[in-house]
């Protein structure tokens, strides 16, 4: 089990690097992050919405009350990304389903097995 949570730690705190990474680009207003919402064609509150996302996902990542609820609002992030990637722009989605695998890893990972789990009582 200790494998597991430390397994589930680093994962969080790689996710957390991406996430706040990407989600600061968007909010910084990159040219790249503008161009590519502009050609999504949704606006550029999206972008700023995402961006908004991303960066309080990563944040909640660290946070082990908050860590399992900012992986499954990543997921369905990615989730979104993946289908816009795929149906919108025409992109290759291979990043955004890997990131997506890694938020649902997450949440297995670190799944409360009982509350009398050692693991559930350290986390509180």
């Amino acid at each position: 089990m200790r494998t597991k949570r430390v397994v589930g730690w680093v994962l969080r705190l790689a996710l957390a690097l991406v996430f706040l990474a990407a989600g600061a680009s968007k909010l910084a207003g990159e040219a790249s992050q503008v161009t590519l919402f502009a050609d999504i064609g949704a606006g550029q509150w999206m972008r700023h919405l995402v961006g908004v996302c991303e960066v309080a996902g990563a944040v909640g990542l660290l946070v082990p009350r908050l860590h399992r609820a900012a992986a499954a609002g990543l997921a369905l992030v990615m989730l979104g990304a993946t289908l816009v990637n795929v149906v919108v722009l025409g992109y290759d989605p291979a990043l955004t389903i890997g990131l997506f695998v890694a938020a649902v890893a997450v949440l297995w990972l670190t799944q409360p097995v009982s509350d009398r789990d050692p693991l559930v009582a350290a986390d509180r």
